[in-house]
C-alpha cells in the first residue's frame, strides 16, 4: 500500500471538480486527512452525506490549517477573494494550486496574497461534464486527461514534482506552459465552443423555438450536443468570459471571419470550398479519436463511458 502523498489536503469548493477530487483522494489514499470547505451550508451538508471528506466547514481558513496541499476549485472570479481569506492560515511549505481555466487572471488575483514559503502552482485539469455540484463528481473524471501547470518563475521543482505525482495518481498527464499560451489555447478548444453553444441555444430561445414541442422532439444530434455544452455551470462560464476576455475576443474575431467565408461559399454555391472545409474538419475528429481523447461510438460514446463510470 503506497504511503499518502500528503498528510492533509484541503479542497476549497465542492462542485464537479472538487467532489471528483475528494472521491479519488479517498480511493487512492492520497491523503491522511481531507478537509472540505464551501460557502453553501446546503452543499456542505450534501458533501457530508456523501462522506466525501474527513472534516467539513463553511470557513475556508479553517479548512486549510495544517494542510500541505490546498486546491482551490471555485469560479475564476472568486479566486482572489479565496486567496485573501485563506492566506493567513496557509502552512509554510504547503502547495497551493487551483483548477481555473483562465490562468493569467487567476495568477493576477491570487499571487499577491500568497505568503512567503508557500508554493503557488496554478493548474488546470482538462476534464469536466455539463453537471455541477457534489453529486456530479466521480473518481474517473481525470483518467486519460491532461492537467496543465502554469508555474511562476522560480517555483520549487520539488513542489512541482510532488503536485505532478498527485495528478498522475488521479490519472492525468502533466504538461507545462505559460499562462498566456494556456489562455489562448483554451480560448480556442474550450471557451469558444461553449460560447458558440450558448449562442446557438440562445438564438433558438429568442426565436421561441425551444418552447415548441416539435423542436424538442425532433432535435437532431447536433442541436442536442450544443444544448449539452450550453447546460454547463452559468456562473463558471460567466467568469471564464470575463477573465479570459482578450483571448476569447481574438478567437471570436477569427471565427467570425471564417464564418463569413463559409457564408459566401454557401451563397455562391462554391461546393469545392465546402467539401474542402468539411473534409479537413472530419480529419480533426478522427485525429481526436485516434489520440484516445474520445471513442468512435454512437453519440460520441457518452452512454458507453457513463456506464463504465457507474460500474
Amino acid at each position: 500500500m503506497p504511503q499518502p502523498l500528503f498528510e492533509k489536503i484541503a479542497l476549497i469548493g465542492i462542485g464537479l471538480i472538487g467532489s471528483s477530487l475528494a472521491r479519488i483522494i479517498y480511493r487512492e489514499k492520497l491523503a491522511s486527512n481531507t478537509a472540505l470547505a464551501t460557502r453553501s451550508a446546503e452543499t456542505l451538508k450534501r458533501a457530508e452525506e456523501l462522506k466525501l471528506g474527513d472534516s467539513y466547514t463553511t470557513v475556508a481558513k479553517e479548512a486549510v490549517r495544517g494542510a500541505d496541499l490546498v486546491i482551490v476549485s471555485v469560479p475564476v472570479g472568486s479566486s482572489g477573494a479565496v486567496a485573501e481569506t485563506i492566506a493567513p492560515a496557509l502552512m509554510r511549505g504547503a502547495i497551493l494550486t487551483d483548477v481555473g481555466s483562465a490562468k493569467a487572471s487567476v495568477i493576477a488575483q491570487m499571487q499577491p496574497f500568497v505568503p512567503a514559503g508557500v508554493h503557488f502552482i496554478p493548474g488546470h485539469p482538462l476534464a469536466g461534464t455539463e453537471e455541477s455540484g457534489p453529486d456530479a463528481g466521480f473518481a474517473e473524471l481525470f483518467e486519460n486527461r491532461w492537467c496543465i501547470f502554469t508555474p511562476l518563475p522560480g517555483t520549487d521543482p520539488t513542489a512541482i514534482e510532488k503536485l505532478s505525482e498527485f495528478w498522475r495518481r488521479c490519472g492525468s498527464e502533466i504538461v507545462t506552459m505559460t499562462p498566456q499560451y494556456h489562455d489562448m489555447t483554451l480560448a480556442l478548444v474550450s471557451h469558444l465552443p461553449h460560447i458558440i453553444a450558448y449562442n446557438i441555444v440562445g438564438t433558438a430561445d429568442d426565436l421561441e423555438m425551444v418552447t415548441e414541442g416539435e423542436v424538442i422532439k425532433y432535435s437532431a444530434s447536433g442541436f442536442r450536443d450544443f444544448t449539452r455544452l450550453a447546460a454547463s455551470d452559468p456562473t463558471m462560464w460567466r467568469d471564464v468570459c470575463l477573465h479570459n476576455r482578450d483571448a476569447i475576443l481574438e478567437m471570436l474575431a477569427r471565427f467570425s471571419e471564417d464564418l463569413a467565408c463559409l457564408q459566401r461559399a454557401i451563397r455562391w454555391g462554391e461546393g469545392d470550398k465546402l467539401l474542402d472545409l468539411f473534409t479537413r474538419t472530419r480529419a480533426i475528429r478522427r485525429s481526436i479519436v485516434k489520440a484516445g481523447l474520445d471513442i468512435d461510438a454512437p453519440d460520441f460514446g457518452r452512454q458507453a463511458l457513463r456506464k463504465l463510470h457507474l460500474t
